[in-house]
């Protein structure tokens, strides 16, 4: 069963503790820096780590030093508790 699609009062709240993560329809996104393509692509490779850890699998993007990260529930068409925890984590080991 998938897990239950947020209250967009419930996203918004979410967000606002993240931080540097942004709404982008019925995802959520954020681009972390890093000093180099090798480190950006090390980074990718924690967030694998973590992403099979919850069984949730965010959208990577690699762009020389930039790493975006995308995140949604497609079972239950958009965001939910998960993808904020995921986000959490990911954030705790890259910032």
């Amino acid at each position: 069963m998938a897990p239950e699609k947020l209250k967009e009062a419930e996203i918004e709240a979410g967000l606002s503790e993240l931080g540097d993560w942004r709404r982008a329809g019925e995802w959520m996104e954020r681009t972390y820096e890093r000093p180099s393509f090798p480190e950006a692509v090390d980074s990718a490779g924690r967030v694998a780590g973590i992403a099979e850890e919850l069984q949730h699998h965010p959208q990577i993007i690699i762009d020389h030093k930039r790493l975006t990260l995308r995140l949604t529930t497609k079972d239950a068409g958009g965001l939910t508790a998960l993808d904020l925890q995921a986000a959490a984590r990911f954030d705790a080991v890259l910032d």
